[in-house]
């Protein structure tokens, strides 16, 4: 035979054949006797060989039926096992995807101490800025940046997107850098940048030169914080996430004012997930986590978007 049989007729046949009887079968399959019989019979006719011998309402596996069913019992109890390993593997891995900025730095630092408070989990953690399909993936929490409406996912607000000026301490002295005005003359990464202009606004100053082409723009705040920590310029990061480098004085925020986007981030997953154990056990580690730092930035980042 160039192709398999129907996969119902072949579960139908392994129950029939492994309870001799079609009623027990029928029973076990939620299906009706003659669905049974119907389906055996379908069997049976694309082989062209009796499968069971029927007598005085009894039915017996032929010969034919006697070779077939331990290598069919066989299959269907390897997948079995295949998709049982599958489920426990799921239950005891937590798989996050976070935006480059927070996962790269805020999560990273922190993550290890969800693993020690639930060691009974495996935590796998991936970074991207691209949107996670759920569905074409294996992700079950994801950290995103935007409004917080994604169609068929559980949105849980963490805080509002916020950027400030950053740079090593010795780039703020060279450049004799005493108010926001003065970093219009120096080096700063994505100088064309939105943010830019919004936070000179912010901080007052109105008067910006014509946007240039030139200028260095990196992929994400990882690689923006290595060039301001060798003293290449300044750039427009998230102070929160760089506690640690400006606690230690590696880089300094020389101006307080901050740039709040329109923008949120959070903590997304899909809405028929809702009360899975992992699930629910990183969203309460995670928000209570965020509370810690809630007395590094004014009240207003933390309040959900409208």
């Amino acid at each position: 035979m160039s192709r398999l049989p129907p996969l119902a007729a072949i579960r139908t046949f392994e129950a029939a054949g492994r309870l001799q009887n079609f009623s027990r079968a029928a029973e076990e399959l939620g299906l009706t006797q003659a669905a049974v019989s119907y389906q055996i019979r379908q069997l049976e006719d694309r082989l062209g060989r009796a499968l069971f011998v029927r007598e005085k309402g009894r039915v017996r596996l032929s010969e034919t039926g006697q070779r077939l069913l331990p290598a069919i019992s066989n299959a269907f109890a390897t997948m079995g096992d295949a998709f049982a390993a599958l489920g426990s593997d799921e239950a005891d891995v937590l798989t996050i995807n976070a935006v480059t900025s927070f996962g790269g730095t805020w999560l990273s630092a922190r993550i290890g101490s969800f693993q020690l408070l639930y060691p009974e989990l495996a935590v796998r953690m991936s970074m991207s800025n691209h949107l996670i399909d759920f569905d074409a993936s294996n992700v079950d929490v994801a950290i995103r940046m935007g409004k917080g409406r994604w169609p068929g996912l559980r949105s849980d607000f963490l805080m509002r997107q916020h950027v400030a000026p950053l740079a090593s301490p010795a780039f703020i002295e060279a450049n004799g850098i005493n108010e926001p005005a003065d970093l219009l003359r120096v080096q700063r990464l994505a100088p064309n940048d939105s943010w830019w202009a919004e936070w000179f606004a912010a901080a007052g100053v109105t008067t910006l030169p014509v946007p240039s082409r030139r200028g260095i723009e990196l992929d994400s705040q990882l690689q923006e914080a290595s060039a301001v920590q060798a003293g290449f310029g300044i750039a427009m990061m998230t102070p929160l996430f760089w506690q640690t480098e400006l606690a230690s004085g590696r880089m300094v925020q020389p101006f307080d004012t901050l740039h709040v986007s329109g923008f949120g981030m959070w903590l997304v997953h899909r809405d028929n997930r809702v009360g899975v154990r992992k699930i629910e056990r990183f969203r309460e580690w995670l928000h209570a986590e965020i509370a810690k730092d809630r007395h590094l930035l004014p009240d207003a980042l933390w309040e959900p978007l409208p």
